[in-house]
């Protein structure tokens, strides 16, 4: 398996040195462009760094747009994607393992907007219940992936993103304690 590498490169778009979002794993960044050879084939692949999770992906490139890698969004988007988060939780009267599969296929299509839908849903305030596990595991998968795509197009930490976020959060409309007892008494009737 003989590997060639080509130094700053630009293949589709995209180039060596770049920030990218892949659906399945949030901002990387390409740090080689390589040509192999798999089976008898030649292959040229974008080497993608994700240093949170200390991995490496290798996408060919011929199939890096159908797959759903993207360039990271633009400052407006990002600001449609915090206004999102500021409106009201929309919350289907399913049962919460299909709403878990809803969120998590939205967690994993890489899309900003939806992203932020499901941290919109799934903020619980200091006042309000807890959230269960599986609850919570999403909504902190959703923040991570929103968090790290705007902290890369805003260029600030991960940590200042997340508090940006959170500021948008809070901003949003206060639920009262009647949509409480309502939740609850929907969650009760789900578990039952």
């Amino acid at each position: 398996m003989a590997t060639q590498q080509k130094k700053s490169a630009t293949k589709n778009g995209f180039k060596t040195g770049e920030y990218i979002v892949y659906p399945a794993h949030g901002v990387g960044q390409i740090t080689a462009i390589e040509d192999q050879e798999v089976a008898g084939h030649k292959l040229e692949l974008f080497v993608i760094d994700f240093q949170k999770d200390k991995m490496r992906l290798k996408v060919p490139v011929a199939k890096a747009t159908s797959i759903g890698m993207r360039k990271l969004s633009e400052t407006d988007y990002v600001d449609r994607a915090l206004k999102v988060v500021q409106g009201r939780a929309r919350v289907k009267r399913t049962m919460w393992s299909r709403r878990a599969q809803e969120y998590d296929a939205k967690i994993n299509s890489g899309d900003l907007i939806s992203i932020s839908e499901v941290v919109r849903d799934l903020y619980r305030a200091e006042n309000q219940p807890e959230q269960s596990y599986s609850e919570r595991q999403l909504y902190e998968a959703a923040l991570d992936r929103m968090a790290r795509e705007i902290g890369a197009v805003n260029r600030v930490s991960e940590t200042e993103a997340v508090r940006l976020i959170e500021l948008n959060l809070n901003k949003g409309p206060k639920r009262g304690a009647k949509a409480d007892n309502e939740e609850a008494e929907t969650e009760q009737e789900e578990a039952a």
